[in-house]
């Protein structure tokens, strides 16, 4: 219920100020819940937005609505520049959280001198969107890490290198897209170190950054994901740990291994060793015939891995394996690059 302790001029200079931020503030949220919807298909978000929209639709009043046209506004169509500079979604996503906030507070502010009920909602929703920018910014990362995962075919781990950084650079320049980092010896703050810099060449190329069985390292360094074996963590208690922006891979090679990967919510599988390979000495190659077993019912992305040779793609292939992990293949080439780029173009080309 509206009250009156100011004179009616400033009632009304009041009123608009709500009116414009009440606008403001569902314009932002539409954008964010258009984004929930189409962007990213989350119905929990959707209905949460939309549900705000409509809390602020119906506490927005005739006599809001009627003082805007009783001071002109000198400003209207002001723009910034940072208004162009928007190139991703999540600077739309940011951006348009900003101004639902910025709405919200001066809502909370002014409608308290005559409309505390509308002040106590815009301050419950503005929390409430701090929240929810963090998660929506959280599930786009975590979108275009599918993607990547879906699109590429070809996923290469690292082994232990003096030049390292140059060879992942090579084979990012030559259009990989997904690393995984792998180390066993040497000490932690070496590797985060390095596991740092690796993370910035990925995102310089925009690649997937996954570290191998360190969560630690993983989340020191912001990696994209982390990748287990069957004796490292366990997924669920690794889920918890790095939340639902980033990926997490299983290696397994079983039917038992794969049903409970795909239960506990990973999101790719690596399987094998295909072939013999020094890398997994002590593991028994699983097969070709093995594999298409394993997998033919996989609705996840995966990766066949083990002792897979550049002269072995067209092989796979013609067996129905597309995307492959190697290791020393690349990790011992002489040239990195060219071999890369030749595995990519193998990869792509239809039989």
């Amino acid at each position: 219920m509206l009250n009156s302790n100011t004179t009616n001029a400033d009632d009304l200079r009041i009123y608009q100020i709500i009116d414009a931020n009440l606008d403001r503030a569902r314009e932002g949220l539409r954008v964010l819940e258009d984004w929930a919807r189409f962007g990213l298909g989350q119905e929990k978000y959707v209905e949460r937005i939309k549900n705000f929209r409509q809390i602020l639709g119906k506490n927005h009043l005739e006599v809001y609505k009627k003082s805007r046209n009783h001071i002109e506004d000198k400003c209207k169509g002001l723009t910034h520049q940072e208004q162009i500079n928007r190139k991703t979604s999540e600077q739309i996503i940011s951006s348009n959280s900003g101004r639902v906030q910025e709405a919200l507070r001066v809502i909370e502010e002014f409608s308290r001198l005559n409309n505390n009920e509308l002040a106590k909602i815009a301050s419950r929703i503005r929390y409430e969107i701090y929240t929810i920018e963090i998660d929506l910014l959280n599930l786009s990362k975590f979108k275009k890490s599918e993607e990547i995962l879906k699109e590429n075919h070809l996923y290469v781990i690292t082994d232990q290198k003096d030049n390292l950084l140059e060879i992942i650079e090579e084979i990012l320049i030559a259009g990989v897209r997904i690393i995984q980092y792998r180390f066993k010896t040497g000490t932690d703050k070496d590797h985060l170190q390095e596991a740092i810099q690796i993370k910035n060449l990925c995102k310089r190329y925009n690649s997937l950054f996954i570290v191998n069985d360190r969560l630690d390292i993983a989340l020191a360094s912001n990696a994209d994901g982390i990748h287990l074996g069957q004796d490292d963590l366990d997924l669920k208690t690794a889920r918890k740990l790095v939340g639902h922006s980033k990926i997490i891979g299983v290696s397994a090679n079983n039917e038992i291994d794969i049903s409970n990967a795909i239960k506990e919510g990973c999101d790719y599988i690596g399987i094998g060793p295909v072939f013999e390979t020094a890398t997994k000495k002590n593991k028994k190659p699983i097969g070709i015939e093995r594999i298409k077993t394993l997998t033919k019912d996989l609705n996840i992305p995966w990766f066949a891995i083990g002792g897979i040779k550049t002269n072995s793609i067209s092989y796979l292939k013609s067996n129905g394996i597309k995307k492959v992990a190697l290791v020393s293949q690349l990790m011992n080439s002489e040239d990195p690059k060219e071999d890369a780029i030749m595995i990519l173009k193998e990869l792509s080309n239809e039989n």
